[in-house]
């Protein structure tokens, strides 16, 4: 029983990667690298020889995962202007209107899917 699960732990350990650099043929290293504003290291290989790298496409997915869970939208304070005839009217702020890429004169379209909050969609 002792020799099963001994077996059964060193079958499951994953095997080093003995990676030969695709531009020089020399052997490339792992190495665990720090990627800003991600928790979770991603793995590199890179070849010393040549300075050639890549990464490792599940971990580097992962990393991007936990960048773009903390990143929030933009939110910006607007005042609400009446124009005439109980029309109201707001200004787009600049970051906005450059981030959504749209310019004065253009149609949108709105929608007010409950009483908090109306959508604009760049058409």
């Amino acid at each position: 029983m002792k020799l099963e699960k001994l077996g059964k732990s060193l079958n499951d350990q994953k095997p080093k990667r003995n990676l030969a650099c695709p531009k020089c043929t020399a052997q490339m290293k792992e190495v665990k690298v720090k990627i800003q504003d991600a928790n979770s290291p991603v793995t590199s290989y890179q070849c010393d020889e040549c300075g050639y790298f890549d990464f490792e496409e599940k971990s580097m997915k992962k990393a991007i995962k936990e960048i773009r869970a903390k990143e929030s939208p933009l939110k910006i304070k607007q005042r609400i202007i009446k124009l005439s005839h109980n029309r109201l009217g707001m200004y787009l702020n600049r970051d906005v209107a450059r981030s959504l890429d749209i310019k004065g004169g253009e149609e949108v379209y709105v929608s007010v899917p409950d009483k908090k909050r109306f959508v604009v969609e760049v058409g």
